[in-house]
């Protein structure tokens, strides 16, 4: 059986997103806790802003709206808040009771980003991971879930499959070994760095030159 951790050990879902797209971000972050905001993360605060109030709670054609949910899963070691759960009209084998609510609903977690689809699974793990939390607290299976890009108005929905899963639980592995161990990776530059947040913390550029002069006579020999 997998270990289940304490609520001391839990680390934040949000990070998910952060490991996939670069592993020293993360680190920089979520292990030595430093925070730079740029444009893009400023954009993205500001939509979830407008989406993340606990207080608003709606109902659209049956489906009950909650938003700024907190969820935790002590299997994954995770814990966070999803911006939107829908709680649609389900059958009994499906769905679960809400308070002062009659009959069955389904939930489904909605993950609300300011730009567009991207070709990394990094927000349908972050997604399925929300979901593996809300099925390990209602006792529940979910199917699918839904993400909304700023950028395009527009919802696509997500099938949260066995190898979309599988994913999430080695990420929240590897993520939580990095933790213990106090562990930031040395810089790996991708295409990314140049529109990370983290980028003057990070400095790619620096890091990236000849360790030593013998080093870099080296490499310019090469070069010539």
């Amino acid at each position: 059986m997998p270990r289940e951790y304490t609520a001391d050990e839990l680390l934040p879902l949000s990070g998910i997103q952060h490991f996939l797209f670069c592993r020293r971000q993360w680190a920089l972050i979520y292990v030595e806790t430093q925070w730079r905001d740029n444009v893009l993360t400023i954009e993205g605060h500001l939509l979830h802003q407008r989406v993340d109030d606990p207080f608003f709670t709606e109902t659209r054609n049956g489906v009950i709206i909650a938003r700024a949910v907190p969820i935790a899963s002590y299997t994954l070691g995770l814990s966070g808040l999803c911006d939107v759960v829908e709680f649609s009209p389900s059958c009994a084998q499906e769905g679960v009771q809400l308070p002062g609510r009659e009959g069955y609903y389904a939930p489904a977690p909605v993950e609300y980003k300011r730009g567009r689809p991207k070709r990394e699974p990094t927000d349908e793990a972050q997604l399925c991971a929300q979901a593996m939390c809300l099925e390990e607290m209602l006792s529940v299976s979910i199917p699918r879930g839904y993400l909304y890009y700023g950028q395009t108005r527009h919802r696509e929905e997500v099938e949260l499959s066995s190898s979309l899963r599988n994913l999430v639980r080695e990420i929240c592995l590897e993520m939580h070994a990095y933790f213990a161990r106090g562990h930031t990776p040395t810089v790996r530059k991708q295409k990314g760095c140049r529109s990370c947040s983290m980028l003057d913390v990070c400095m790619p550029a620096v890091q990236d030159r000849p360790a030593s002069v013998a080093e870099y006579i080296r490499r310019g020999v090469q070069a010539d």
